[in-house]
């Protein structure tokens, strides 16, 4: 399945959540760009943050970051396989 601009949007904005707190979370402004709102809603939609706005990660929301992160330090090398 190859990345759609509104994929790498979300994903984007997921891995700026926290990981080491369910207390902590995001939001996003109305002052954002649209392309942030739309990511918003759409992990919402999805289950993943608790807001359309953000809120905090959901179940889903923290292993979806989980992954999102180990794929991004395999990707970045950071990370042997």
């Amino acid at each position: 399945m190859p990345l759609t601009p509104d994929l790498v949007n979300e994903l984007n904005l997921l891995v700026k959540f926290p990981m080491h707190s369910d207390m902590e979370g995001i939001k996003v402004h109305h002052e954002a760009g649209a392309d942030m709102i739309s990511a918003a809603q759409r992990l919402y939609d999805k289950g993943l943050v608790t807001q359309p706005d953000g809120g905090y990660l959901t179940h889903s929301g923290h292993q979806a970051l989980e992954h999102a992160k180990t794929a991004l330090r395999i990707l970045a090398g950071t990370v042997s396989v």
